[in-house]
Formats: C-alpha cells, sequence, structure tokens
C-alpha cells in the first residue's frame, strides 16, 4: 500500500495539503497546533511579569538610578503587552465561538504569537539589562544584554526564517 500523496498548497507556499485532511480538519489542526504554541509561550511571560511586578516593593528599588529604572519600566511593560498578545487568540476564540471565523482567527493569532514573542524577548532582554548593570555595572549589562537580544533574535526570528527560505528553494 502506498503512502497518500499530498499536493502544493497554492495559497500557503511550502505547505502541501493532505487529501485525507478536510478544511475543516486542516483548520481545526491548526488551532490545537497555535494554542500549544501559546501554552509553551506564556508561561514565562507570567513567570517574569510576576517577578517584575514584586520589584518594587523591595528596600533597594529606591537606590535604583534613573536608566535602571527605565530598564525596569521597559521590561514590565513589555512583559505585560505580551501577555496580552498571548491571551488574546483565546478571548477572541471564545467571543466569536461558534462563528464561521476560525481561518481568520488563526491568521491573526499567528501574528499575535509572533508579536507576542517579539515582546517576551524585549522584557527579558531588558531584565537581563537592569539585573547586571546593578551586579556588574554599566558596561557588562550593555554587553550582556545585547548578547541575550542576539540569542533571543537568532534562536526564535532568524533560524526559523532561514530555514523556511531553504525549504521553499529547495535545500
Amino acid at each position: 500500500m502506498t503512502a497518500p500523496t499530498t499536493t502544493p498548497d497554492p495559497r500557503h507556499p511550502g505547505e502541501e495539503l493532505d487529501p485525507d485532511e478536510s478544511p475543516k480538519e486542516r483548520l481545526d489542526r491548526e488551532l490545537i497546533e497555535l494554542l500549544n504554541e501559546v501554552r509553551v509561550a506564556l508561561p514565562g511571560a507570567q513567570v517574569l511579569f510576576a517577578f517584575l511586578l514584586v520589584l518594587p516593593f523591595q528596600a533597594r528599588f529606591e537606590m535604583l538610578t534613573d536608566l535602571q529604572r527605565d530598564l525596569y519600566a521597559g521590561a514590565l511593560m513589555a512583559s505585560a503587552a505580551a501577555i496580552a498578545l498571548l491571551i488574546a487568540p483565546s478571548s477572541y476564540h471564545r467571543l466569536n465561538f461558534r462563528r464561521p471565523m476560525k481561518g481568520g482567527m488563526i491568521r491573526w493569532a499567528n501574528g499575535l504569537l509572533i508579536g507576542g514573542m517579539a515582546l517576551i524577548a524585549l522584557g527579558v532582554t531588558l531584565a537581563v539589562a537592569l539585573v547586571i548593570d546593578i551586579a556588574l555595572g554599566d558596561l557588562p549589562a550593555v554587553i550582556l544584554a545585547g548578547a541575550t537580544a542576539l540569542w533571543f533574535l537568532w534562536f526564535w526570528f532568524v533560524v526559523p526564517l532561514w530555514r523556511r527560505r531553504s525549504f521553499e528553494e529547495g535545500d
């Protein structure tokens, strides 16, 4: 018995249509995949946000420089914005339950998840800058925060896009 053949999806270059999967099944599968990815990303943003929420109540917070307070505020706001973007697909889905809008919601939610991940990377980078600045000083903070930002950029964005391009070009 031969395996079912797949055909390229003209609406989504690089993807293939499974002849055994109906359009509804595909949307359901894509929604489950997206929600599973949100389940991975959201706890990291929530932990960072919780950590940042308690910092102002620590005794040493009053000793922060203006720059350190700005780093703190940036990390807090990036984390809050990330949480909003990562939770938004659940709200959208719930408010539009049983309406034939799943395809559009999945495309919209995909963008929100990418934006949420970018904001998590920004929040973590700013938090690293704050902690390293307090512990080791300005120069190590700049170097290590820059390295952190590059690390996130490389593994979360550059590598996946590079791999997609290679796949689409047939390499």
